[in-house]
């Protein structure tokens, strides 16, 4: 028993250990930057001076990013809708997905700073257009983790099934959506953090609340230590929810749960 929580605690901080390091050799460079004299203080703020704009910033942004959030929920529950309908159908249709994938390959080639201008001039300021390069952002990801995901379904169990009068609806259901579902929080965790920084940058070119737009005055005003505040504040959130989706992946899926403890 004392072996086993030895070497759990060996792995923990075995698994802790570098990050920890690594962030710390980035804010001591970082350090370092800001008081050598080679960029100017003003442009290149310290951690210290940065952390404190965020402590004095915080309620500040919460309430940015209320809408900021909001904008990222619409685009993201849009997206993972449109992905499930998408992918479904191009497992179905061999000719479909031939036909469409390589143009979600291609849609991804396009960065979303020049998309966000046009949408903009297209559909004005509003959360419309915002939640449009939002969905354009977070549906790649996603869309390719769950085809991916349904091709490797066991073709043996599908077989079975179909022997057994089992419809496509069932062998999808019972095989093909439990197979998915690791790919899925896969492209779910990167698609989950798209949402956030495509509605910063939609909201970098208009509107009146949000990170995006808190952003944009501060570094107008020079503000670069709250502009590295607002940086700070936007990694926290994307982090966080990346979490989420990892708990939501480990209440889903108790059977990969099971696997790592006999592992």
């Amino acid at each position: 028993m004392m072996k086993k929580s030895q070497n759990t605690i060996s792995k923990l901080i075995s698994n802790i250990f570098p990050p920890v390091m690594a962030v710390a050799l980035i804010l001591a460079f970082w350090q370092w930057l800001s008081v050598s004299g080679i960029m100017p203080s003003f442009m290149m703020p310290s951690p210290g001076a940065v952390w404190k704009a965020f402590r004095e910033d915080f309620l500040i942004l919460c309430s940015h990013s209320a809408t900021t959030l909001w904008e990222a929920f619409l685009g993201l529950s849009i997206g993972l809708a449109l992905s499930f309908v998408i992918a479904t159908l191009m497992d179905a249709c061999g000719f479909l997905k031939r036909g469409v994938y390589p143009l979600l390959v291609v849609s991804q080639t396009i960065p979303s700073v020049a998309i966000a201008p046009l949408l903009l001039l297209w559909f004005g300021y509003g959360v419309f257009p915002k939640v449009v390069l939002i969905v354009i952002t977070t549906f790649f990801p996603i869309t390719v983790g769950l085809i991916d995901g349904f091709a490797s379904a066991d073709p043996d169990a599908l077989n079975l099934l179909r022997s057994m009068g089992a419809g496509p609806v069932k062998r999808y259901l019972y095989i093909k959506l439990p197979s998915s579902l690791g790919y899925f929080f896969s492209g779910l965790k990167i698609s989950v953090s798209y949402s956030v920084v495509g509605a910063v940058i939609s909201e970098w070119l208009g509107g009146t609340k949000g990170l995006g737009v808190y952003m944009t005055r501060v570094r107008k005003s020079f503000s670069y230590d709250r502009m590295f505040a607002v940086i700070l504040f936007i990694a926290a959130v994307s982090l966080l929810l990346m979490l989420l989706v990892a708990a939501i992946k480990w209440l889903i899926m108790p059977w990969e749960r099971k696997t790592k403890k006999n592992a």
